[in-house]
């Protein structure tokens, strides 16, 4: 994600909101190996655990007013969302400052949070968190009142997601105290580190934060998977038509191979796997079919409006049309028609028209 994140911001510099989600993606990559490192207690780069928790929480602070940011530069205009960016900053550098100096006052043997300054880095981060995500959540809900209906749903769901992670945060706070202060029993110990080091930060983590962080991440993926959802169904729709209309463009075709658009992609095979290739050729087929029975029509007798619909009686009276105009025949008339007119003035209605007289072509059998 975080490459693709990269490629895009490439092309597109100047977009603020992708730079935030991008700036995001490279936190959560950073962050991730040296929260591994931390739970297991290694030493990974000459750092000891707690520098390893040290990096990896500095890095979900950032992360998360890069989320703030997306939402603002997103919902706002650059001259009212760089205010708000550069005041939302200063909470972050003094959380970052007190990550910094607990860090290097806790002992770098042991848990976060199992002494006075590991406490208090602990009890910083997830302040930090529950205020980021929580803002990130009012901004969610803002910026869906004003986005067009799939983001906003999208956006919905995000929203539901990031306040069960501030939830989470929320519990985990009093947790962390109790458990230093040793208010809590040997019993209520878990068998995980970190925030989730006992039975009730294990339920926070398992019954808000990672279901939060999934329908966060559903949300943030809705618009795209949606679109994509609408695309493929168009696409479906368009090579169902295309081959429906293969009998009519097949005959056609064969009298007027000249009315046959040139192939404007430099690679055929490319073009036949690509999602635009099925709409280039489509739209190609409905134009040529069009072009053919527009020239063919001045050697078909005249259609009143009902007989339009009798697809049958056309499709004859089309087959012998162009036996006549291959046998050199002449016209019935030297002004050329539509033919098959739709009701209404539409793309698909037309559309619809050509696939009639097109199955009708197929089932009338040889003229």
């Amino acid at each position: 994600m975080l490459a693709w994140l990269g490629v895009r911001l490439s092309r597109t510099p100047q977009n603020l909101p992708l730079r935030a989600l991008t700036g995001l993606a490279a936190c959560l990559s950073l962050a991730f190996p040296f929260g591994l490192a931390a739970d297991r207690e290694a030493t990974v780069l000459g750092l000891s655990p707690m520098m390893s928790r040290l990096i990896q929480h500095g890095m979900l602070l950032i992360g998360v007013t890069c989320l703030v940011f997306f939402f603002l530069f997103s919902a706002l205009e650059p001259r009212k969302a760089w205010p708000r960016a550069r005041r939302f900053a200063v909470p972050l550098a003094a959380a970052e400052a007190v990550l910094i100096v607990t860090a290097a006052l806790a002992p770098p043997d042991v848990h976060s949070s199992s002494s006075p300054a590991g406490a208090v880095f602990t009890i910083t981060a997830d302040l930090y968190l529950a205020f980021g995500f929580a803002t990130a959540f009012l901004w969610a809900r803002r910026y869906a009142c004003e986005a067009n209906p799939r983001l906003a749903r999208g956006l919905r769901i995000a929203s539901i997601g990031l306040a069960a992670i501030v939830l989470a945060n929320c519990v985990f706070v009093p947790e962390i105290i109790l458990r230093w202060a040793g208010a809590l029993s040997p019993s209520a110990l878990a068998e995980t580190n970190g925030a989730a080091a006992t039975v009730l930060g294990a339920a926070a983590a398992a019954v808000f934060l990672l279901p939060g962080v999934v329908i966060f991440l559903a949300g943030v993926i809705y618009p795209a998977a949606a679109m994509r959802v609408t695309a493929l169904r168009v696409w479906a729709g368009h090579r169902r038509v295309y081959r429906q209309l293969d009998p009519l463009w097949t005959v056609l075709h064969a009298h007027f191979p000249d009315d046959e658009l040139q192939r404007v992609t430099p690679s055929p095979w490319h073009d036949l796997f690509r999602l635009r290739g099925m709409h280039r050729r489509y739209y190609r087929r409905v134009v040529e079919c069009r072009d053919g029975l527009v020239r063919i029509s001045p050697y078909l007798p005249p259609q009143t409006s009902e007989e339009n619909r009798r697809y049958d009686d056309l499709a004859r009276s089309l087959k012998h049309a162009l036996a006549a105009r291959a046998a050199g025949q002449q016209a019935q008339s030297v002004h050329a028609t539509r033919v098959v007119v739709a009701a209404t003035d539409s793309l698909d209605a037309d559309v619809r028209e050509l696939v009639s007289l097109s199955r009708a072509m197929n089932s009338t059998g040889d003229a």
